[in-house]
């Protein structure tokens, strides 16, 4: 009986030693693949110039694997919340995987459509997108649809790349700021500043058009 209670304890810590280096390999693959990108989006940097703030409840379209989500979660900390859209249910289950095991407790994944992220009404301070804007498919539809889901006075920001620099590489609907404009404005949205420290991409944030 003791040896069968040895051998079962050592497949138990075997067992654990193989999840835990799996867990460690996963990690460490997708901070790797997402070195180049935060380099290009600092996303601390970036979290300054919009204003994200602890305590703020969140919005993020077209979330896919988490890796704007998680800085996002951290910075709005343990009163705030992150709710982390996409139409990729594969993508919110490895981010709901991911938050798992980083211990991140803040994030509600949402599955959305293409033209509704299906946010809950009236509880977003704010509402952001990274390299996503120019995939929409029904861009003014979708950016109608977020309208319910904000408090007053909150703000949506759009990260994309700019076309001067990037050139049409991935979309065949460069985000040019005149063109931001046009459809935010058909949506019911105002342009209200755009940061351009990034280099490669333009932050354009935006307020509903109040009359």
């Amino acid at each position: 009986m003791r040896k069968n209670r040895s051998s079962i304890f050592i497949i138990l810590i075997f067992l654990s030693v193989v999840f835990l280096s799996s867990t460690l390999a996963i990690s460490q693959t997708v901070e790797h693949r997402e070195k180049a990108p935060n380099e290009g989006q600092p996303p601390q940097k970036v979290m300054d110039a919009i204003g994200v703030k602890p305590g703020m409840v969140i919005g993020e379209v077209g979330a896919g694997r988490g890796r704007y989500t998680v800085h996002l979660a951290m910075r709005v900390g343990e009163t705030g919340k992150i709710f982390a859209n996409d139409i990729n249910e594969r993508a919110l289950g490895f981010l709901r995987e991911r938050c798992e095991r980083d211990g991140i407790e803040n994030v509600e994944t949402v599955l959305g459509k293409v033209d509704d992220p299906l946010f809950p009404k009236g509880t977003l301070d704010m509402v952001i997108m990274v390299w996503v804007y120019h995939h929409l498919d029904k861009p003014i539809e979708l950016m109608k649809n977020l309208i319910p889901s904000l408090k007053p006075g909150a703000t949506v920001v759009i990260i994309d790349p700019d076309p001067e620099v990037e050139g049409e590489k991935d979309s065949h609907r460069p985000t040019t700021k005149a063109s931001v404009e046009q459809e935010v404005e058909n949506a019911g949205f105002e342009l209200i500043r755009v940061e351009t420290f990034l280099p490669k991409d333009n932050i354009f944030i935006l307020r509903v058009k109040t009359m």
